[in-house]
């Protein structure tokens, strides 16, 4: 059998992510106005990490 140390953080980012999606997708369908403000909060609540570093980065004036 294979030895499957090398992947052991992987969980751990897949469980913040899945948190980070639901709380994302709770959000963004709460504060929307309307039908497609709610599918567009869907697609955003699938890339919600690209919308956090961004505003991260931004905010540390990282180029």
């Amino acid at each position: 059998m294979a030895d499957n140390k090398g992947n052991a953080g992987a969980a751990g980012a897949g469980a913040v992510y899945g948190l980070g999606f639901i709380g994302a997708l709770v959000y963004y369908i709460s504060t929307a106005n309307g039908f497609w403000d709610g599918v567009w909060g869907v697609l955003q609540s699938l890339v919600w990490p690209a919308f956090f570093v961004y505003g991260v980065m931004d905010k540390l004036n990282i180029p």
